[in-house]
């Protein structure tokens, strides 16, 4: 175990370190960890934020990339949740431009009375009936009932239903057996990892109080406070708070074992996806997503992302404990659901470029059916006489992060005996602020501030109006490319200052979307590593680790071997 005093400590955990002290410490930075991190320091409350690996990098990286209403919540008579979720999805189409796109949603239809029958039994029970596609008929209900939620005014479009001619000349490879199609307008978010940055970094602006740790794990806790260890070094400390918020997601359990109390509010299940580079599927999908509950109960969502397709999603019950990942399996049963809404659309195993698998935050549900488990959130409070409060996010989903941080917020803020001064709902995201609303006006911006080239596409496409700061920080100093046009030694400098890199898998996955694309070959593996050992100072020792440990990340938990030029799908 490294000391107290070891030269490689980072000078915020040392800061943190030897103070010795905050009002709330928050295990598990997720996005909504993260959320709440932002609504406490926005009121002025200090605040600790930890994770034992990095920002964004659990179940918060693992998503189908949607912020969307919930319209299946509706079955399950969830009435609230698709209220809050079509209300939050609306504003952060305002509050974060940058990330959060509308996304027209198609749902191929085979019947048109099927699931009649079942639907009142499975919305009474949740366990009950053999799953079935929803006919045309239930769908309209749904889509009609839906609509009285979300339009936001009016500025949302209704719902379409169209038949089988139309349906096949907007879509001529849809399937021929496909009676009816409804269409009808959801949001996608194009970078989730990025936009919990924007989440955190808004948090950090916004008082100095708020300080966020990545790599730093709970391992501990008593009447001194947490006991927390930073897994770069090996050094363990502890640091006194009033308050201990346990949003670790699927894990949540687990962290509170560590913090000394069995609880059992977790039952998390897997949902994986594929990536595919495909332009045939790309082109097939018109631009949408292509979006309807399979026969056998799952979620199926067909839709195009950064130039390639995503494919998914599964719902098995996991283990938490064990590390999730996309099976073959898995990988056969998604090329069958794209051969039934696409049957003249042939795919391979080449094709993948990556594959993701992650656990959702779902409480325990017994024999639920996993697709009925309620994705509704809530909070567990303990308080034992002479230890810290600490409060346990049960759920809770991407589309809702901020709803729930300010939920979470408020519990918090009424144990320290404090009071709300600002809200959250309305307020812009990072490089949400000033986001030119036009296309002329996004030229106009690109022009003045980081250039209308290949280059300055990317960093508005990474950053939002963030980008200006980057571009002026790139051009004070000698920059030279270090992934083509993707990624600039003067931009990874930006990301160490500002954006807590410590790994050369967290540019690799989190911090920029080469390996989300397929373009985090094993020569860009390298190159990175090269330009954050001249920054960081580190070994050839150390270098060669750095690559040994991302390339490995690639290969088994994402299923990516990198050769030296170019990313084949391992088999």
């Amino acid at each position: 175990m490294s000391t107290a005093n070891d030269p490689t400590e980072r000078p915020s955990v040392r800061a943190v370190r030897e103070s010795g002290r905050t009002s709330v410490v928050i295990i598990g930075a997720g996005i909504n960890g993260i959320a709440t991190f932002r609504d406490l320091a926005m009121q002025g409350v200090d605040v600790l934020l930890v994770d034992r690996n990095d920002f964004a990098s659990g179940a918060t990286a693992a998503s189908s990339h949607m912020i969307h209403g919930g319209i299946r919540y509706l079955e399950n008579g969830e009435f609230r949740l698709v209220k809050e979720s079509v209300q939050e999805r609306n504003d952060l189409l305002k509050t974060a431009p940058h990330f959060v796109k509308p996304l027209q949603t198609t749902i191929p239809i085979y019947s048109t009375f099927s699931g009649i029958l079942a639907a009142p039994l499975r919305f009474l029970t949740h366990r009950q009936g053999k799953p079935q596609e929803r006919g045309a008929f239930l769908i309209k209900i749904g889509l009609t009932l839906y609509d009285t939620f979300s339009r936001d005014g009016g500025n949302v479009p209704r719902h379409r239903f169209h038949g089988r001619r139309t349906s096949r000349e907007q879509l001529p490879q849809l399937d021929k057996k496909v009676k009816y199609t409804a269409t009808y307008y959801d949001a996608s978010v194009h970078d989730p990892e990025r936009l919990a940055l924007d989440v955190l970094r808004d948090g950090e602006d916004a008082h100095p109080g708020a300080v966020a740790l990545n790599y730093v794990e709970a391992v501990g806790l008593d009447a001194d406070g947490v006991r927390l260890r930073d897994r770069e070094t090996g050094a363990e400390f502890t640091v006194a708070a009033e308050v201990v918020v346990n949003a670790s997601g699927p894990w949540t359990d687990l962290t509170n074992a560590a913090l000394g109390s069995d609880t059992s509010f977790m039952g998390g299940t897997k949902g994986s996806h594929i990536v595919l580079d495909h332009p045939e599927l790309l082109a097939a999908t018109g631009g949408r997503e292509i979006f309807f509950e399979h026969s056998d109960g799952r979620i199926v969502l067909i839709y195009p992302l950064k130039g390639r397709v995503l494919v998914g999603t599964t719902d098995i019950d996991a283990d938490p404990r064990e590390p999730a990942r996309c099976t073959e399996e898995e990988v056969q049963y998604f090329f069958d659901l794209i051969a039934h809404v696409f049957p003249t659309i042939m795919v391979d195993r080449s094709q993948i470029v990556y594959r993701y698998s992650g656990i959702r935050p779902l409480p325990h549900h017994d024999d639920t059916v996993p697709g009925f488990v309620s994705r509704d959130y809530r909070i567990e409070r303990r308080a034992d006489e002479g230890r810290p409060a600490v409060f346990s996010l049960v759920g809770g989903k991407w589309t809702t992060f901020r709803a729930l941080g300010e939920n979470l917020a408020n519990q918090v803020l009424e144990h320290l005996g404090r009071h709300r001064v600002v809200s959250t709902a309305g307020v812009r995201i990072g490089g949400g602020n000033g986001y030119p609303k036009t296309p002329r006006r996004k030229l106009e911006w690109l022009r003045e501030n980081v250039g209308d080239d290949e280059r300055g596409r990317v960093l508005f496409t990474r950053y939002g109006t963030r980008a200006a700061d980057v571009a002026a920080y790139i051009a004070e100093g000698e920059d030279v490319p270090v992934v083509g046009t993707a990624l600039s030694s003067r931009e990874l400098a930006w990301m160490v200052a500002h954006e807590h890199v410590q790994h050369v898998a967290d540019i690799v996955f989190r911090r920029t979307s080469l390996a989300f694309t397929g373009d985090a070959d094993a020569t860009a593996i390298r190159s990175i590593a090269g330009a954050l050992a001249a920054l960081f100072e580190w070994d050839s020792a150390r270098v060669d680790s750095e690559i040994r440990d991302t390339l490995t990340q690639l290969r088994e938990a994402h299923g990516v071997e990198a050769a030296a030029s170019g990313v084949t799908a391992s088999l």
